[in-house]
Formats: structure tokens, sequence, C-alpha cells
């Protein structure tokens, strides 16, 4: 058994780590280690537990954390290991010997390390001591002042450490070895001037003299510009040394250790003197970095790109130095995404860790991608499994940084509205190039991280010529020069309006560019108009509809009023009232005029400009078309329900005036239907906003609330925004339904992300709305949710009655299955608040409405809370075999989710080989449904 405190707050097992729960448990679990033996006041981890005011039912919560805690740890055999959490009067101790204490650890290597004469041995302990570092320290919990206090400590400790390592390495003749060790901290920490003063001489003393003194000017400048100091003595000395010419001093100062101490303010709890690490991965040596394949997010090169020499010339001179930034600026239309990517093609084989592509939508009406949006692309292209990217924007914008501090890599942001945005996107390592297209100058992004900019203004006349040439063939250019350059001109120099106006010349061979050169002419204003980006781009794009047939211009037009990024052919056949053949080939005919592009197969989209021109193309069809493209959505996502959750469909009818669509995609299984979810999560949102914005509040809220499987799938991923603006459209609606309902969901959520507070507010007034709508089912729901969410914020005895009300509703309402649900949670909030008699006998009366096929799932659960009540009352093999039955139960119908929770349990109290592998399996089929 060993207690982590260097990282995530765990206990490690034979079996695997113990499953603490909620972060509140592990924050207490914290505080008792940083005091192992001894005493700890309920005050003291009432302050460890809440930042702010804490609840009433504090001391209730604690106790029920440490009831639990305890339970694990007996279910582990910790007292074979000398473990104890002892109850006394006014507090507790968690008796623990040393040696199972990563921190206890840490600091015997570092007395190790002093007491060794040889320089090798002191570098070999303190590598060993910075290996038991596995995160930042105390993570996973939830630090009030006291935990943040010692974190901030521990992080002291291991910084000094990381230093001494260093000096240690120097003593060696190792100067390399300390850079490599240094350089990571000091760019975490560059305020920090110890680690850039040991880090300038390491550079300097492995013959890196130009290195050395670039770190130090970037110091000198960082401290001037956000402190408004100079550089101290280390750093100046470090400075000295280099210019003198002299030799790394070799007097390493071993440092001593630093203990964490919880503040004067409560004297009453020593703590363990211990030191640790924060920021895993590139922050401790030993880890090895994945072998992964080049990432590769880049669309294809540009077709047809003429010109621009000078322009990929000045790209390469701004791409070369350390990090560079590339900003390509210029009017919309003018070619700024195409210089991007021809350029990056161009320079593959100088970026052999890949090429990253977002497009920023910086000035879409679609609005900008999330920034977590973005690194979900990112972050798998780089190696980290889709279940593993942070659901903080923060924490995954960190990681990335981390991944790409070592790698030689392209990102290309494009259509940037803001420096802001840029910067949270800006890759770690020096030998990064990071390359950006903007409408706007971006000068906060070149004063702060010195980008250099590229402007790109419109084509010459001959470049356009030859663009056209790319398209329609050199022979039929020459043999109309001067209508060629003719529209070179009136196309205002813009590659967009010049490939709009190619491509209508490509699908009629026979016409002679003259003619269209004459359309152009005699456009009242039409050559000013083609001098500025938008209205030029229209201008070409309306002789270019003019071409096309009926069908497609009606399509091109509802197009226009599609709230999303993207379409495919269903979609299209709701907008035209056609099956999704006809959708189809109208889609091809319009990707033939450049109109739509194909970005994957199936998905097209429109560029901003064209939507924009569409959108005006037949503007009285707007609210008829969103109608159709909400509808359309809506029908999608009741077959994706349909498919991933088979009878938990919808529980609200369809609008009366609902356009059901002739055809509907299929989904095969449950795995492509979650996929479907997640794909059009973004479109979600700007549909939800649309429907909103034109008063389509009855769609608005059913859109949301179809989307519950993705919700429960990734209940913390961010659904408070959307699910608030459902809560707002339903209140429009004045639909106490439809309130109640979101209210529900939205409560649901806000207590898995631990805002239990908010969700109490809001699901207190759920009930007695589900009861004025006659929503007998929805006033339980709402119900059971307000009493997981009072549990969660400790207040046990009102969660109890809030679930007793729950299953008598439930009963009167002679509704079984709903019943079962009240009284599952009853069970499961007896047994936290230690009934575990009371919960049992809660289970039997759960147990006696079924067994229903559809109630397998909740007799599994039910089963497992049965197993560990009798666990926690002394009967053994009661408890065993009832975990077995709801373990055999839940894989007998799929319930992989059941039958690792019973598995766990089982696993705690006996580690066979039969219960690891069929555990093993269960996680395995639930990593691949999510």
């Amino acid at each position: 058994m060993e207690f982590r405190l260097l990282g995530t707050v765990s206990v490690d097992t034979f079996t695997g780590p113990l499953p603490l729960g909620p972060a509140k448990r592990r924050s207490l679990l914290a505080a008792l280690l940083l005091s192992a033996n001894t005493p700890v006041s309920v005050a003291r981890l009432t302050e460890s537990l809440w930042d702010e005011t804490p609840p009433s039912q504090a001391r209730s919560v604690i106790q029920g954390h440490v009831s639990r805690l305890r339970a694990l740890l007996t279910g582990a055999d910790a007292a074979a290991y000398g473990v104890e959490l002892v109850t006394l009067t006014d507090a507790y101790l968690l008796r623990v010997p040393e040696s199972l204490l990563d921190a206890q650890r840490f600091e015997e290597l570092l007395m190790m390390a002093r007491q060794q004469r040889e320089p090798a041995d002191a570098a070999m302990m303190l590598t060993e001591a910075l290996s038991l570092w596995q995160g930042p320290a105390l993570g996973g919990a939830f630090t009030g002042p006291p935990l943040q206090a010692a974190a901030h400590t521990l992080e002291e400790s291991r910084l000094a450490t990381v230093e001494e390592l260093a000096r240690t390495y120097a003593l060696l003749g190792e100067h390399h070895r300390a850079a490599a060790v240094l350089r990571p901290e000091a760019v975490a920490h560059p305020m920090r001037e110890s680690l850039a003063a040991a880090l300038i001489k390491a550079l300097y003393g492995a013959g890196r003299q130009a290195e050395a003194l670039d770190w130090f000017h970037r110091t000198r400048r960082l401290l001037a510009d956000e402190l408004g100091i100079d550089p101290g003595r280390d750093l100046a000395d470090a400075y000295a040394l280099i210019l003198r010419g002299g030799e790394v001093a070799d007097d390493p100062v071993v440092p001593a250790s630093v203990p964490v101490s919880a503040p004067a303010s409560a004297p009453e709890v020593p703590v363990a003197t211990v030191a640790v690490a924060a920021e895993p991965l590139v922050r401790l040596p030993a880890p090895a970095v994945p072998v992964v394949p080049p990432a590769e997010l880049l669309p294809r090169a540009p077709r047809g790109f003429q010109g621009r020499t000078e322009e990929l010339a000045a790209l390469s001179r701004a791409a070369a130095g350390e990090a560079p930034v590339c900003l390509i600026t210029g009017p919309a239309g003018v070619g700024k995404t195409a210089l991007a990517l021809q350029w990056a093609h161009h320079k593959a084989a100088v970026f052999p860790d890949g090429r990253l592509y977002a497009d920023l939508r910086g000035f879409s009406e679609t609005g900008e991608p999330e920034l977590t949006d973005v690194l979900r692309e990112f972050l798998p292209a780089l190696g980290v499994p889709p279940r593993r990217v942070p659901e903080s924007a923060s924490v995954a914008a960190a990681l990335f940084r981390t991944l790409t501090e070592r790698r030689r890599l392209l990102v290309v942001l494009d259509n940037a509205r803001d420096s802001a945005t840029v910067r949270a996107l800006l890759p770690g390592g020096p030998d990064c190039v990071t390359l950006v297209t903007s409408r706007h100058r971006l000068e906060g992004l070149i004063a702060s991280d010195a980008a250099r900019p590229v402007p790109l203004d419109v084509l010459e006349p001959q470049d356009g010529m030859a663009l056209l040439a790319g398209v329609l063939g050199e022979e039929r250019v020459l043999a109309e020069p001067v209508a060629a350059q003719r529209l070179a001109e009136l196309c205002g120099g813009l590659p967009l309006a010049l490939r709009v106006v190619a491509a209508r010349l490509a699908g009629r061979p026979g016409r002679p560019l003259a003619a269209l050169a004459g359309e152009l002419a005699d456009e009242q204003g039409r050559l000013a108009r083609l001098a500025v980006d938008d209205t030029g781009v229209a201008a070409a794009l309306r002789l270019t509809v003019q071409q096309l047939p009926p069908d497609a211009v009606r399509l091109l037009a509802r197009l226009g009023h599609h709230p999303g990024s993207h379409v495919d052919a269903y979609a299209c056949g709701a907008l035209l009232d056609t099956g999704s053949a006809a959708a189809q080939a109208t889609l091809e005919r319009l990707g033939a005029a450049h109109l739509v592009t194909e970005t994957a197969p199936g998905r097209w989209t429109l560029h901003d400009l064209v939507r924009l021109y569409a959108r005006d193309m037949e503007p009285e069809a707007g609210p008829e078309a969103l109608v159709r493209a909400l509808d359309h959505l809506t029908a999608t996502a009741l077959a994706a329900t349909d498919t991933a959750e088979p009878g938990g469909g919808a529980c609200f009818g369809l609008p009366e005036d609902f356009h059901q669509p002739r055809a509907v995609r299929e989904f095969a299984d449950r795995s492509e239907a979650l996929n479907w979810f997640a794909a059009e999560r973004d479109d979600l949102a700007r549909a939800v906003a649309a429907a909103r914005s034109a008063g389509f509040h009855d769609r608005a809220w059913r859109l949301v609330l179809l989307h519950w499987p993705q919700v429960v799938l990734r209940v913390r991923d961010g659904w408070v925004p959307l699910l608030e603006s459902a809560l707002d459209a339903a209140r429009a609606e004045q639909d106490a339904y439809a309130e109640a309902r979101v209210l529900s969901l939205l409560g649901w959520v806000l207590t898995e992300e631990g805002r239990t507070g908010e969700a109490v507010a809001l699901l207190e007034t759920a009930p007695a709305l589900a009861r004025k709508a006659g929503d007998a089912a929805g006033e339980v729901t709402a119900t059971i949710n307000l009493a997981v969410a009072r549990a969660e914020h400790g207040d046990l005895d009102i969660a109890l009655e809030d679930c007793e009300r729950a299953a008598g509703l439930a009963r009167a309402a002679g509704d079984r299955h709903t019943e079962m649900l009240a009284l599952q949670h009853l069970a499961r909030t007896l047994l936290t608040a230690g009934h575990a008699d009371r919960s049992l006998d809660t289970v039997r009366t759960a147990l006696a409405l079924g067994p229903e096929h559809e109630e397998t799932a909740r007799r599994a659960l039910l089963l497992t809370t049965a197993g560990e009540a009798h666990l926690s009352l002394g009967a053994h093999e009661e408890g065993v075999h009832l975990l077995e039955r709801a373990a055999d139960e839940a894989e007998r119908e799929g319930y992989d989710e059941g039958a690792a929770r019973a598995l766990e349990c089982l696993l705690r109290v006996a580690e066979k080989p039969e219960y690891r592998t069929r555990y093993e399996r269960a996680v395995r089929r639930l990593a691949r449904e999510a």
C-alpha cells in the first residue's frame, strides 16, 4: 500500500488505486496525510475542504467522507500495513507508517543525497527522489487555503531539488544534462532568477554560449517589462562569468529540506516535512515521451496557386529564428489562407513532427470555436487519447505547450480575429513555427510575441491572368489576352473572385472571355465595388449564380439561412423538401461552381462570403429555411437517440408545425450515433442560438434536451451555457413542462461539476413546475436530482427526505420504473450517511418492484449498493455474494458500467484473477464506447 501526495492524491494497492471519489474526499485524505500520525481538528478539515462559507452540514459531510474513506481502507486490508483512521473527540487521526508516504520517501532520499561523498551517487539519489513525482502536488483535490499553501511549499522544495541536481551534474562535468534538467523548469517559471541563472551557467558550461547569452537577455527583458526591476546578483554573476570567459564554479550547495507547514493561523496541526514536485511530463526526467506518427491536420494544397513569390520568400524569412510567429494580414478574399497552405506544403520537410491546422472563424457569422474545441483536434493528433484530453481549456492549452516543447512542428491558425485567441494556441517549442492569418493587423500579437507581419495585397494583373490560365488552360487565355487581363482588373485582383469567374467560364467552354468581361463592365459601379473585398466577391457570385439551374439556385439561397458550419445531403434534402439523392446531385452542381466545398466525404461547407451572398439572394425564405434546418437537426437527433439509448428517447411531443424530412440519416450502432452527437455539438450551439434569435424557442429547448446522451457521456464538458440557453427558451415560451425538464438536466450537470449550491438553487423550483405541467415523471426525476445535489452539498437529511418523497410520488402514480430509480438513490444516500441497515431495507423494497428487462441496469446498481452495505456491516460472505450477482447480471445484459462498478468493489475485498480479468474487459469496452 502506498499513499501519494506528489501528484494526484491517491492510495495505491496491489489491485490498483482505491476509488476515492469526489475531490473533497481527496482533500480530506491530503489534510490527514500532511499531518500523518497527528490529530487534525474538524475545524482545520473544514478550512481545507471549503474556501468560502462552509455549508451548515459541513460536519456531517466530513463524517460521511471519513466513513467512506475508512471503509475503503478496511476493504484494502490497511490494518495489515499499520494504517488506521481513528476518530477522536473533535478530530481525526490517520496512523500511517512513514515508509508508505511518497512525500516522506522523497525527504529521506534528499537526506541520503546530502550524505553522499561522490557526486555521481548524489545525482542518482536526487534523480530517484524526483522520479517519485507524478504531477502537481495534491492533484485532484479541492484545495482550500491550507492545502494551497502546502502545495505551494511542496513545489518550492521540488524546484530547489531540481537546482541541486543540476549543480551535481555540473560537478560531474555533465553540463548538457544540467541544462536538460533546468530548461523546462526555467520555461515554466520564467520569473525564478535562480533557475535562469543556473540554466545560463549550464548552457555556458556545455559550450552553448550564444544560447546562454540569449537566455540572460530574455530574462532581463522579462524582469524589466513585468516587474520593472534589474537582474539580481545570481543572474548578474552568471552573465559576468560568460563575459570574462571564466569556468563554471563547482561548489554545490545542498539545499535544506523545505517543510510543508500549516499557516500560522492554525498552529494546532503539525504537518509532515516533505518535498514535492508539480507539473509532470517534461518536468521529470524519467518518463519517456511516447512515439507517435507526425501530426497531420493540414488541408490539401491550394490548386491553381499563382504568383506570390515575394510573399513566400517573406514568409520563409519570418519563419527563421526561435519559435517564430508569422502573421499574414490582408483584406477578405485576398488569398491569405492559400498563401499559408502553399508555404506549409512546400516546407513539409522542415517539420518532421507534423503540421496542425485550425480555422478560428474570426470573421464568420457562425462564431469562433471554443479553445477546447481546437485543442480537441490538436492534442489527439499529438498522441493524446481522446478520453485523456483535459476538459479545462487552460489545462489543455498547458498540455499542448508541453507536448510541443521538443518538437519541430508547424501550426497554422487561420482567420484569427484577435491576439488573445492566438496566444492561447501558440506551441511551446523553440523549433515550432506558427502561421497566423487575419484581416486585422493584430498589433497586440506583434508587441507581446514578436509576431512578424507579412502583409498581403491583391494579385498583380499578370498573376491574376495566370490564375485564370491555371483553371481554363493557357490556350484559352492566350487566345484572348486582353479580355483575360480585363477580367483580372475587374475582379480587383481578389483570388476568390477570380476563381469564381474562372469556374463559371470553365463550365461553358464555348463562351468567350470577352463576353463575361463585358457583363462585368456593364454593371453600374461594378468596377468600384470590385475594388473592395466583400462587394467584389458578391458581384462575381451574382454572375455565377445566374448560370445555375433553378434547383441549385434555390438550394444556395436556403443554405445561406442554414445555421450550421456544414451540411450533408440529408440537410439539403430537408431544405429542398426532396430526397437525399436529388439533394446530393444539386450539391455536386454547386461544388462544380466552387460555391460549396467538400471538406470530407459527404460534408460540405460554404465560404463565409458565399454564405453572406446566398443569404441576400432570397431573404424572405429565411424563416422557413431555418425551421426546416432546425427540424432536420431535431429528426436526426431523435434517430441518434433511439440508436444510442433505445427506449430512452424524447419524452416530449414535437411542435404542431414540425416539418418531417423525407429522409433522415440512419445509424448503424450506438458508437456511430454518439460520434454524430460529438461531431454536431458546435452546430447544435449555433442552431440553438439561431432558433432563439428568430423566436423559435420551442425548437431551441427541444434541440438541447435531445442531446442528453452526449451530455450524460461527457457530463463535465461545458454544457451549462447551452442548457442555460435552453432554459431561457423554455421560459420565453412560458412552458412549465419544458422549464422543469431543462432545470432537472441543468441541475444534474451543475452537481456533477461540483457547483452544488447553484444546482440546489435551480432544482428547488423544478418539482413544482413539473407538477404544474402535469408531468408526474418529470416531478419525480427533478426531486431525485434535487436530492442528489443536496447530498453532495452536505444536506444529507434533507436529501433523504427528497428521495423518500420522490419514491412516494412515483408509487402514487403507479410508475414502478421511476419508483425504483428513487429508491436506488435513497439507498445510496442512506449508505453514504452511514445507515447501512436502512439502506439494505430500501434495496429490498426496490428489488421487489422488478425484475423487468428494462430494469437490469438499476437492479445491478441496487445489488452493488446492497453488497457494499453488507460489507460495511461486517457480513463479508453475503456482501461478496450480492456483488457477484450484480456483476453477473450486468455482464449478461451488456451493462458494462454496472459490471465494472460491482467488480471494482469485489477486487477491494477479494483479489481473484477472474475478477481482475472481467473488470479489465468491462473497462476496455467502456473506453471504446466513449
